[in-house]
């Protein structure tokens, strides 16, 4: 399994938080890469892979989760997690933004975001 990144889920108030959290961050270099008006990505553009995520709601699932693990190969990490037992937050489904994911809890009680891109 290849995991490609691990990105915090920074819960905001308000959709003009986010504006003010692009602004701040943009002070270190990072830049806005997606933005559905509910949930913002900012990323380095020298290491995309450095984001942070910022989301007031999570519009197509039941919570907001804390992080999220983007993996190569997201049915096979949703069918092991299934198989050891692991709490579904919320089923394998496909987003009309592009990518396939799922939500689990760790041990700690974090809900975790594990997706894969989809292209779509």
């Amino acid at each position: 399994m290849t995991v490609r990144r691990i990105v915090p889920d920074c819960k905001v108030p308000s959709e003009e938080e986010m504006d003010g959290n692009r602004d701040f961050y943009g002070l270190l270099g990072l830049e806005e890469v997606m933005n559905l008006g509910w949930v913002m990505t900012l990323a380095s553009p020298a290491n995309p892979t450095a984001q942070l995520i910022f989301v007031t709601e999570d519009r197509t699932a039941p919570v907001v989760p804390d992080l999220s693990v983007e993996v190569e190969d997201v049915d096979a990490v949703y069918a092991r997690m299934v198989a050891a037992g692991a709490e579904v937050v919320r089923e394998l489904r496909d987003e009309e933004w592009g990518v396939r994911r799922f939500f689990v809890r760790d041990p700690n009680g974090r809900v975790v975001n594990v997706l894969t891109h989809t292209g779509g």
